[in-house]
């Protein structure tokens, strides 16, 4: 297990190493340089004033020089300063990127024992109107985008338009007065509708593919109840495979979070990210690939390290 750990750790630094560098060299192209150098001195500047500008805050220097300074930085911390809130990158982006992590976490809660139980119960007998029906359910949230289930959510449980405006809050007071039922349901439901669907349609061809297993039939004829074999025998072996999808979600999340903090206003991580890529803040861009890049990385080794956990007939090799 350790040189399992070893070697992971290991393609996942090199991982980190290659993408921050494609970003760095992506968020540093010239056009970027030239709109920056416009933007905080005047649209009016001419093409010598922008190549002072341009000198001056040391965009000229030599690429790798530039890079190494800001992976340096980036590694102790320090992501330099933001040109949109005229403050330390650090100190906008871990508030932000807590807020998010709470939105993720309540997602998760909602999203992972609802797909979970569908995906059981639509596998445990294969074919059958149940199956059917939880499918069909699942397909229809997988198929819906999030920008069009959070307005319809809105339409519904928060204007005045239907009349049910049972969440009339909105998830700007969640960021800023703190989270309650009546302004954080609506983005959490409708990241969690979308991923649920997903998640139960692999749970529930992973259940329906256990369910067909010697040692199933086995347990059967050794009069075993039907509710002790699924509970006894097929979850665990069930959950494999659903498992690595719930892991690979986090990544999902983090583009997810894009769209509806925008939609719901929630001043989030994906708040933050569009308010830099719309402002053209090239340190508060490059601290948000880092992070997302980590957050990537990190999932896929725990995905990896329970997948062995959960099924003891893969061998860990040196």
């Amino acid at each position: 297990m350790v040189v399992f750990l070893a070697k992971r750790i290991g393609v996942i630094l090199l991982t980190a190493l290659c993408l921050t560098l494609i970003v760095f060299s992506l968020v540093n192209l010239k056009p970027n340089l030239v709109k920056l150098a416009k933007e905080q001195t005047g649209s009016r500047i001419t093409e010598q004033q922008v190549q002072v500008w341009l000198d001056q805050n040391g965009f000229n220097r030599p690429f790798l020089v530039r890079y190494g300074e800001w992976l340096g930085g980036a590694v102790q911390g320090d992501f330099g300063r933001s040109s949109r809130f005229n403050a330390p990158v650090s100190e906008v982006l871990w508030p932000r990127l807590w807020l998010t992590a709470k939105l993720m976490f309540w997602v998760m809660v909602v999203m992972i024992p609802g797909a979970l139980l569908i995906g059981v119960l639509a596998g445990m007998r294969e074919g059958s109107f149940q199956d059917r029906a939880l499918s069909t359910i699942a397909i229809a949230t997988t198929s819906t985008p999030e920008y069009v289930s959070g307005v319809v959510l809105t339409v519904i449980f928060a204007s005045q338009m239907v009349g049910l405006q049972w969440f009339s809050g909105s998830a700007t007071s969640a960021a800023d007065e703190g989270i309650t039922l009546y302004n954080f349901a609506l983005p959490v439901l409708t990241i969690a509708i979308y991923g649920m669907g997903y998640i139960a349609r692999m749970t529930r061809a992973s259940m329906a593919e256990v369910m067909t297993q010697q040692y199933i039939r086995t347990a059967r004829l050794k009069g075993v109840s039907f509710r002790g074999v699924v509970m006894r025998h097929a979850l665990r072996n069930a959950l494999i495979a659903p498992f690595t999808v719930i892991m690979l979600q986090f990544p999902w999340l983090l583009t997810g979070v894009v769209i509806v903090e925008t939609l719901f206003n929630y001043r989030g991580f994906g708040w933050l990210l569009i308010e830099g890529a719309a402002n053209n803040d090239i340190n508060l861009l490059l601290a948000c690939s880092i992070v997302a890049v980590v957050i990537v990385l990190v999932t896929q080794l725990i995905s990896d390290i329970g997948y062995v956990w959960l099924n003891p007939r893969i061998r860990v090799s040196g």
